[in-house]
Order: structure tokens, then sequence, then C-alpha cells
């Protein structure tokens, strides 16, 4: 199969996979027992004001008949407008640049990171290591999110005063928030690293390349931490992805202004076309991720194949 047709069909499930889920987030929201007229019009608001807000926003219409006309205007890439009146395209894109900031430098100190304590560890095992990793994994996975960054406020701008206690802007302003998602990305990652390489360093080919007199780190950098990246290449991807749909827990602990907030906000409000948006945009960027993470398999292991 060609690189054009791989491609095209890939596309074309990916098109189909988002149709799923603006229909399934469509179906869910008007499930809810709230009533977005009642939170636009207030619990006050007279009979005429309801329906003159239903009719305003076509909450008055079937369901099926509303999701018909937000597909038709999903066709001409117009994701519709809040229920502030703002369009929700210019709203994503005003928050998208600052979760993209943020999702990056956290997903690059996990990758980083974890591969490097993980090669670290799996390169010259030891009890102290292999302790060390191993007491890191667990603290740094069970550990909640949000209480790391309420922790890292308290020791780092409480008492220390040594950054901004929240907002963005500034390198200053993204070192908390990136160190807080660290402490768990970074342990899984090095846990995933050392399992695989750890397997790889016990392979023919590994052993082969050692008796020939290979540097030991040429054995290991590019013969075993080659195969060994295979899986993690497939968490990253997805784990980059769930980070841009936006990081729900740091954005609110150091009100960072990123999708993450945005959606917050959007459940809070009952703002339907603004849940769709906030939705379909992290929908869409699990889906390239995971076309990403198909194309980059054959160049890690030409063994692998686009099917």
């Amino acid at each position: 199969m060609t690189l054009a047709v791989w491609l095209a069909k890939r596309l074309l499930w990916a098109g189909v996979t988002l149709l799923g889920v603006t229909l399934l987030t469509f179906l869910v929201v008007y499930r809810m027992p709230a009533d977005p007229a009642t939170l636009l019009a207030g619990r006050n608001a007279t009979p005429e004001l309801l329906a003159a807000v239903r009719a305003k926003h076509q909450l008055d219409q079937p369901v099926p008949v509303q999701y018909l006309a937000y597909v038709g205007r999903l066709a001409r890439g117009d994701l519709g407008r809040s229920y502030r009146g703002e369009p929700v395209a210019q709203e994503i894109a005003r928050r998208l640049p600052l979760t993209i900031q943020l999702a990056l430098a956290g997903w690059l100190s996990w990758l980083v990171l974890g591969t490097l304590f993980g090669a670290w560890v799996a390169a010259r095992p030891g009890p102290v290591r292999e302790g060390t990793l191993l007491f890191f994994s667990i603290l740094g996975v069970s550990t909640p999110t949000f209480w790391v960054g309420i922790l890292l406020l308290y020791v780092f701008v409480s008492q220390l005063r040594m950054f901004p206690a929240g907002g963005s802007g500034t390198p200053q302003h993204l070192v908390l928030p990136v160190a807080t998602l660290a402490v768990s990305g970074v342990a899984y990652y090095a846990r995933l690293v050392h399992s695989g390489l750890g397997g790889a360093l016990r392979e023919d080919y590994v052993r082969t390349a050692v008796a020939k007199g290979a540097p030991g780190r040429t054995v290991l950098f590019r013969h075993a931490l080659r195969n060994a990246l295979l899986p993690l290449v497939t968490v990253a991807g997805s784990d980059l992805a769930a980070l841009l749909g936006g990081v729900v827990f740091t954005e609110s602990v150091f009100h960072w202004e990123g999708m993450g907030m945005l959606a917050v906000r959007a459940v809070g409000e009952l703002d339907i076309p603004l849940i769709l948006g906030v939705v379909l945009v992290s929908a869409t960027f699990v889906v390239l991720a995971n076309l990403l993470v198909d194309l980059i398999y054959p160049l890690l292991d030409p063994r692998v194949r686009l099917q």
C-alpha cells in the first residue's frame, strides 16, 4: 500500500471518527438535566423570556434538527457562537496557544527526563538505582496532580516567593505548572523506558554488538534504546494529544487561561456550542497524534509497515 493511499484512508476514517465524537457529545449534552435557557435567563425569568432565549439559540428545535444544523455549520468551518455571543473558534484560538505552550513544555520534560532517568537505571542496574526509580514512579503516579500544584504554590510562592502565584506571559509563570506536570509524567515514562530497555539489552542483536566491540553508549542509545522506544512512542503520542486538549487540573490550580479553563467554564455555564467546540478540538488532536504515531513507527522499526 502506498503512503498516499494509506494516508487517504486514515484521513477518511479520521473524519468519520470526529463526526461520531460530535454526535455522542451532542447527545450527552442534551441529556443533561440542566436547562441552558434557564441558566442564561436566570431562575426568575418569565416564560416569555425563556421562550425568547430558546428561540434565539435554537433550543426550541428538536435535537436531530439542531444537530444537522450544527453539522452544516461545521462543514463550512463554523463552530458557532457561544452563549456569551463570541464565536467559539475565536475563543478557542485565543486560549489554544497558551495550552500548546504548557503542553509542549510538560510533554518534552516527560520525554527527555523520563527517557534519561529510565536509561540511566537500565544501563547499570542495581538496588539503589532501581529502588530510587521504583519509589519515584510509585510516588509520582499515585500523587494527585492538583495536590502537587498546591504544594509547589505553598513552597515556592507562599514561602520562598520565587515565582508568581498564577497567570501566564513569562517563563517564570511556566516553571511551576511544568514542574507539576513533570512529577507524574517523568515517573511513568522512566518506568516504561527502564522496562523496555531492560528487555532490549538482553536481546541477541545487543549481545552481538557488544561482542563486536561496539562502545557501550552506541549499544545503549543506537541499538537498544531505539527498539525500547516503540511502546513509549504510542504512549507519548496519546499523552501529547491529551495535554493539548487541555490540562484541566494544572490550568485551574495556576489560573492558566488555556483550553482546560475554557472547558471548565463551558461545562459550568452549560454553553453547548463551546462544549462541542472544545471536545471537537481535543478529539482532533487525538486523531492527529495517532496518525503521527503510525507514521513514526516504521522509522523506528523498519519491520513495521503501513497497513
